[in-house]
């Protein structure tokens, strides 16, 4: 009857777990949907993000940092590229 009960008890405490681990990642997701809307509509913010994230990732001791440009500065040289 102990093991019953104790099974029981495992069983609702895995279960109540679970429901704080989807309850957690409900908020990050509507934390994360609300930061991008602002970003979207901000280019300045955006851009301020990009220049943090590069600054995170600068301080890290990686021997190789690939800098990925935005396409809006890259589309000039290539419709320059397609006229000649």
């Amino acid at each position: 009857m102990q093991r019953a009960m104790a099974a029981e008890a495992e069983a609702s405490r895995e279960a109540r777990a679970k429901v704080i681990a989807a309850e957690g990642e409900m908020k990050a997701s509507r934390a994360l949907k609300e930061a991008s809307d602002i970003l979207t509509e901000s280019p300045a913010a955006l851009q301020l993000r990009y220049l943090q994230t590069l600054t995170t990732i600068s301080a890290e001791k990686n021997s190789t940092i690939i800098f990925p440009l935005p396409l809006d500065i890259v589309t000039p040289f290539l419709t320059g590229m397609n006229k000649q």
